[in-house]
């Protein structure tokens, strides 16, 4: 099998890669698989360096069956009849990808979506979220420490590397302040990651709310803790599962964080039906005392769990003001502003490590299956459009697809 690694068309452009040289080679040597790579002057990883390791740079890729980017392809770039992994943002029925999976569809062409690509326990086996979780918490603090003037961090793709932030750290005084992270997955993970590096103290999410501080200390939340059943009495047993077959019964009762936290770093994964943790007129109040939103999920409002996320931000421009009295972006870094961090693809600022990291998944859990070696049914349960419709996962888009919702 042939497989194209394609250079990434969407702006702003993105410097992540499917595999590094070295994966690709090694892959070459140990399947019966050869890559061919189109030259990108914006990828992390040079051209020559897939040159030096033997692996074949052009722009053809039409002997190529299986395409592979990271972010999406342009609807203009896409070539009918072939199969495509990347991120295509439109499983959650993404507006503003509508149009791009009419193109697939249009086209013939079998999507994969690395989202989609689950064990057969329904749990994700690649993904960036790690990364988006490390970056997502140190670009967090980078901005509060911006807005308040208590400490300087630069931006995460101003460091060499991860190791290199994580040095940097070490000579950093944290003034006293709390921070909450929700979720307890691969996102919310990498970024407890960081603010365990900062040597930020961990508390209960008990003591966060009742205790007083002297040192900046953070809180992790899981869905206990910020949503609840309409009705349940609180005594009653939480029961996730529950939570996450049926988010439209369930209301949020995160305002007792919204009113002693200083920053808020977003890490979940959220249902479209889920409520939000809380609403803009929430946020006008007196008591909410929020001053920076790390929103790492970055779903788009009206349709997401932070209303104040009105667009995605980009690693040149991070940050904007939220004015909760107009419900509009202002300048960030004003009083009576919230600001809000909500680029959407926060790996891309630590491109190699990600990439790297990224390559070792798809080796370890796709490539047998994407080969034929072996059929757990990953590539099936990954599969958003083929033969000109839907997968048989991804009938509830349906309307979606025909513009009807």
């Amino acid at each position: 099998m042939k497989i194209g690694i394609i250079r990434e068309g969407k702006t702003p452009p993105d410097s992540r890669v499917l595999f590094t040289p070295e994966q690709c080679k090694a892959l070459q040597q140990q399947y019966d698989v050869e890559f061919l790579v189109q030259p990108s002057v914006g990828r992390c990883i040079p051209d020559s360096a897939y040159e030096a390791a033997g692996i074949t740079l052009t722009e053809d890729l039409s002997s190529c069956p299986v395409l592979a980017g990271i972010k999406e392809v342009p609807k203009e770039q896409l070539v009918a009849d072939k199969t495509y992994f990347f991120f295509s943002h439109t499983i959650k029925k993404q507006p503003y990808n509508r149009s791009l999976l009419q193109e697939i569809v249009k086209k013939n062409i079998k999507l994969l979506d690395y989202e989609a690509l689950t064990n057969e326990a329904g749990q994700r086996v690649i993904a960036f979220g790690r990364f988006a979780g490390i970056v997502g918490a140190h670009n967090g603090m980078m901005t509060y420490g911006k807005r308040t003037g208590k400490f300087d961090l630069n931006q995460m793709h101003q460091y060499d590397d991860y190791a290199a932030a994580i040095e940097y750290y070490q000579t950093l005084d944290l003034p006293k302040m709390k921070i909450v992270v929700t979720g307890t997955g691969r996102v919310a993970n990498g970024a407890t990651e960081v603010l365990d590096q900062m040597g930020i103290k961990k508390v209960s999410s008990e003591d966060f709310l009742t205790q007083k501080y002297n040192e900046a200390v953070y809180a992790q939340l899981d869905c206990s803790n910020y949503v609840t059943r309409k009705g349940q009495d609180k005594h009653e047993e939480f029961e996730a599962q529950h939570f996450y077959d049926n988010p439209a019964e369930y209301e949020s009762i995160f305002e007792p964080y919204t009113k002693l936290a200083d920053l808020m770093i977003n890490g979940i994964y959220w249902d479209n039906n889920a409520p939000a943790f809380f609403t803009k007129e929430d946020m006008q109040g007196e008591q909410f005392n929020i001053k920076v939103i790390a929103d790492v999920t970055c779903d788009i409002a009206p349709v997401a769990s932070i209303p104040a996320t009105l667009f995605a931000t980009t690693i040149a421009n991070p940050v904007f003001g939220y004015d909760p009295q107009t419900g509009e972006s202002v300048a960030p870094y004003q009083e009576g502003v919230i600001d809000m961090m909500t680029i959407d693809n926060l790996p891309n600022e630590l491109p190699k490590d990600a990439s790297k990291s990224f390559g070792e998944q798809f080796t370890v859990c796709v490539i047998e299956e994407l080969l034929g070696l072996k059929n757990t049914g990953v590539i099936e349960r990954a599969t958003v459009t083929e033969n000109g419709k839907l997968g048989k996962h991804f009938t509830y888009l349906q309307d979606y697809l025909d513009g009807k919702e």
